[in-house]
């Protein structure tokens, strides 16, 4: 009986140590609550003490923690549609504050810090141009977006450690007339710098044309005042000849028109035979004195 009783004592103490006993990690901090209500916060990592089956440990993360919320439709100063996706890292400053605004529930305090973001974000794209959030000054506006967030997340003792905009683009429906628009206005330029090649070509084709019109001229005429030069230099020295032994020119051109006039083959003249045509084939000492 002793021994069992002794056992027992043994197995109570042991029970209510280990209900008594809790470790914080590193990484952690906790709560130490009483019928629901906050007694003790404990930031510092270690063993600790608490009452047994009365009071209960919540432990939070200390570390960084990632929010990742919904896709956001806002509409920018310019009236324009914009869906922004945003992700957010924050960490639990003050504990005690952040179990009496959550109930110690990570699930609530995320989505009340969704709740703040979709808030900042609307707002901030909501006084800025649709150029300002895709590309001139993103960086600024998202560090606007974030001093808002802190300021509301003050009241869940969260900080905001840092956030981003992953994706800021037109509605699928205003992407594809973006597109569309687009793709009409490149084919509008490429039509144009068609046109403008062959107007371009076409100027150059009767530039081509001109000056071969013009060198072809120059030439024909060039070739024509050569010819009337060679002809008249032709008529020169035929006269030339003439004068100086008329007999033997009328002899040698006589000679030219048999050459000419009797080819062999079909050859046929209607013509007396004492005809001056035959005169040097009949004498051929006709005319020489």
């Amino acid at each position: 009986m002793i021994k069992s009783a002794l056992g027992m004592v043994v197995a109570a103490i042991v029970i209510l140590g280990g209900a008594s006993l809790f470790t914080v990690d590193q990484t952690e901090q906790a709560i130490v609550t009483q019928f629901g209500q906050p007694r003790a916060v404990i930031t510092q990592p270690g063993l600790n003490f608490k009452l047994p089956f009365i009071q209960q440990v919540i432990l939070l993360d200390r570390r960084v923690l990632d929010l990742e919320t919904a896709s956001v439709e806002a509409i920018t100063a310019d009236q324009k549609r914009l869906v922004v996706d945003a992700f957010a890292r924050y960490r639990i400053e003050n504990p005690l504050r952040y179990f009496q605004a959550t109930a110690g529930s990570a699930l609530r305090g995320n989505q009340q810090l969704g709740t703040f973001m979709d808030a900042a974000l609307r707002r901030v794209l909501g006084e800025s141009t649709f150029s300002l959030v895709v590309k001139e000054d993103r960086a600024g506006l998202t560090a606007k977006i974030r001093e808002q967030v802190n300021s509301e997340a003050a009241a869940l003792g969260v900080a905001i450690v840092d956030i981003r905009l992953r994706r800021a683009d037109l509605p699928e429906q205003n992407s594809q007339a973006v597109f569309r628009r687009m793709q009409t206005e490149r084919q509008r330029e490429a039509a144009e710098l068609r046109a403008q090649g062959t107007e371009i070509s076409d100027r150059i084709k009767a530039q081509a044309d001109r000056t071969v019109t013009v060198t072809r001229a120059d030439a024909e005429r060039l070739a024509r005042e050569a010819q009337g030069i060679g002809e008249a230099e032709r008529t020169k020295i035929l006269a030339e000849a003439y004068n100086r032994n008329p007999e033997f020119f009328a002899f040698y051109r006589a000679l030219q028109a048999y050459e000419t006039g009797l080819r062999p083959g079909d050859t046929r003249l209607v013509i007396t035979p004492d005809s001056d045509f035959f005169k040097y084939l009949n004498n051929p000492k006709a005319g020489l004195k």
